[in-house]
């Protein structure tokens, strides 16, 4: 099982800090999520909420994921770096494509691309987006991100994007594939990344509710003829900081957890030194020793 640190509505200054920590702890990545903008009024509702609301405070900090992500990168030596998840419907693919390419030349092997839509209608209409066809262009994004990439001249002639042929350089180092990982838990979203991606992402849940995620996962992936190949399942769950509990989640799949560690410490989760320590402690207390269990005869 491998652990990533969630930096997700971390102030700016911290992220390097907290990045390098990580490093220096034996965590195995970090992820950023990403928000364009707070709406300070939204028509749509928010789908992991049992109510529907945000649980951010509009001043929440989102550093954008093509730029922390290279920061973190030139920063440390080893960690991997992905979205959880790119709004990837509210960009135009070729840019997406392009900063992809070069964070992946410049840092080979350690770059991976979250895919996921929007549920704010704000953001489409204020980015000159279509909200109506987001799954279908996503579909054609993660198509064309992954020509593109892989170098070399490529055209592509789809219902929402077309262009002749062009490439992009540089590309990404053929030794080191760029994973995409689909987000959601709708059926569109598990179908999706059944059928394009090399690995799903869930957002927050309990260990019941991921069991029920892992269970459509492989049943999709089974009706993809790909029951068996290699696939990532990464998640936050919702389960105490132990040995025990991570070792059942990895039994029963996951294979990343994703977690912001400093909540589950007596402390002030806002507090800078308070973060810094938890990430150590996650380490010590849970990571080496699952993993000192993952080996052992």
């Amino acid at each position: 099982m491998q652990f990533t640190l969630a930096l997700a509505m971390t102030p700016a200054d911290r992220i390097l800090p907290l990045a390098r920590a990580a490093e220096d702890a034996g965590w195995d990545a970090v992820c950023f999520p990403d928000s364009v903008f707070f709406p300070e009024e939204v028509t749509g509702e928010y789908p992991f909420t049992p109510d529907g609301k945000r649980f951010w405070p509009e001043d929440a900090p989102f550093v954008d994921p093509f730029v922390g992500m290279p920061a973190v990168a030139a920063a440390t030596e080893q960690l991997a770096l992905y979205t959880n998840v790119l709004k990837t419907s509210l960009r135009e693919p070729l840019l997406v494509a392009k900063s992809l390419s070069s964070m992946a030349a410049m840092f080979p092997g350690r770059i991976g691309l979250g895919v996921g839509l929007s549920w704010i209608p704000e953001e489409f209409a204020w980015l000159g987006q279509e909200m109506r066809t987001r799954g279908k262009r996503l579909d054609e994004q993660i198509a064309i991100i992954r020509q593109v990439i892989a170098g070399g001249y490529v055209e592509f002639h789809g219902d929402h994007y077309d262009f002749g042929r062009l490439r992009v350089e540089p590309p990404a180092p053929p030794e080191h594939v760029v994973p995409i990982y689909v987000g959601g838990h709708s059926d569109a979203a598990v179908r999706r990344a059944a059928r394009v991606g090399d690995g799903w992402i869930g957002a927050q849940c309990s260990a019941e509710d991921l069991d029920g995620h892992i269970a459509r996962l492989r049943a999709a992936l089974e009706a993809e003829g790909r029951a068996g190949q290699p696939f990532e399942i990464k998640a936050t769950p919702l389960v105490p900081a132990t040995v025990d509990d991570m070792a059942a989640l990895a039994s029963a799949g996951l294979t990343d957890v994703m977690t912001v560690p400093w909540y589950f410490v007596p402390g002030d989760p806002d507090d800078p030194q308070h973060q810094l320590d938890s990430v150590a402690w996650f380490a010590e207390h849970v990571i080496h020793p699952l993993r000192d269990l993952e080996v052992a005869p």
